[in-house]
């Protein structure tokens, strides 16, 4: 008797893994159909081309399939357990002594295992593709460009740092951060100006920045002192990692990358908004993942019992869509009123389950 429960676990689990494989693919070939048409306008601007825009399109995939694995586990489990319930083979489970506790238990560790899975794609696979593609991407405009208008800007102490653009280099196993069209401004302590320096080139090898064609204007209470180097080494503590983070969007950074990107905007009395809103999303998405399945089981034991994949596939959506703009709106608001992004991340699923749980309740 003991074997009876494990061998329905595993027909649930199959069950509701091929539902969702079902869902995620068809999600992920619209998703990726839309964004190929999307930058089918920017091939032959500079020098991208078709087969560029194949390849950015290709490596953002694991990007998606990460994205876009919380709403396929709700609608292919909708559809999976409201077709068992069709067909009375839930009841059928539910007579021979499987509670629903125990059909719910499976289906969450098959979530469970694959949750983990994507939460390693997640800060691998999908930041590492989302990097590639937006250097691909960058050959429409010939160098990687920061920002549109003012470039990249940094603060070290009293030291702010301007840099007109910039980009990743590789030469074999080497790979360096260089930025062009450098200003250096440094202040006193009482805020006053010391000194400009305009740098052609820097570059960040081993620990420290190289400046190449430095032209630097000192200035004194009533003299000011010009100097020119070709090149010069500045013992900085303005971390590669850190500006590459400035340069990158937040999406392309790894877990541990956006937490040192975060600390050092807040040392720096910085907005790390946008670094904190991607941080904590990956922290809460295997609660995001939880609260919506469980959301809708309740769904799947009770109206779902009646009604064709129509029915199923108008509530996963429904759910998905509601709980997605509740999360957005959320984070919207934390980012504008400076609310924690740890209370933005946790109220969706909270509302989501007590919503679901008071439903339940009602039609039982």
């Amino acid at each position: 008797m003991k074997r009876w429960p494990r061998l329905h676990d595993l027909y649930l689990a199959r069950s509701v893994l091929a539902s969702i494989l079902l869902a995620w693919a068809v999600l992920l070939g619209l998703d990726v159909v839309l964004a190929f048409a999307g930058d089918m306008d920017e091939i032959g601007r500079g020098g991208y081309t078709l087969g560029h825009a194949i390849a950015a399109t290709g490596l953002t995939i694991p990007g998606r399939i990460y994205q876009l694995f919380p709403t396929a586990a709700v609608i292919g489990t909708l559809l999976a357990l409201g077709q068992l319930a069709a067909s009375a083979e839930l009841t059928i489970l539910s007579a021979v002594g499987v509670s629903r506790a125990r059909l719910a238990g499976a289906v969450l560790a098959l979530l469970g295992l694959i949750t983990v899975l994507m939460l390693l794609v997640g800060d691998t696979l999908a930041p590492w593709g989302n990097a590639r593609a937006r250097e691909i991407k960058s050959l429409r405009y010939g160098d990687m460009a920061l920002s549109r208008y003012s470039g990249l800007w940094a603060r070290e102490g009293n030291m702010f740092l301007n840099a007109r653009d910039g980009q990743e280099r590789r030469q074999g196993d080497a790979r360096w951060l260089e930025l062009r069209g450098v200003r250096l401004f440094e202040f006193d302590g009482d805020g006053r100006l010391r000194s400009i320096a305009h740098v052609a080139r820097a570059e960040h090898r081993d620990g420290a920045w190289l400046l190449h064609n430095v032209e630097r204007d000192v200035f004194a209470a009533k003299s000011v002192q010009r100097s020119r180097v070709a090149q010069e080494r500045w013992a900085s503590q303005l971390d590669a990692t850190v500006l590459s983070a400035s340069i990158a969007r937040p999406g392309t950074l790894r877990s541990a990358e956006l937490r040192n990107a975060i600390e050092y905007r807040r040392r720096n009395q910085l907005d790390a908004s946008e670094f904190e809103n991607e941080y904590w999303s990956r922290w809460f998405y295997p609660f995001n993942v939880l609260a919506l399945v469980l959301a809708a089981l309740p769904f799947a034991f009770g109206s779902l019992r009646s009604g064709g994949y129509g029915k199923r596939l108008f509530i996963g959506i429904v759910f998905a869509l509601g709980f997605w703009v509740l999360q957005m709106i959320s984070s919207r608001l934390a980012g504008i009123y400076h609310i924690d992004f740890r209370i933005a991340y946790a109220l969706p699923p909270i509302i989501m389950l007590t919503v679901s749980f008071l439903m339940f309740q009602r039609r039982s």
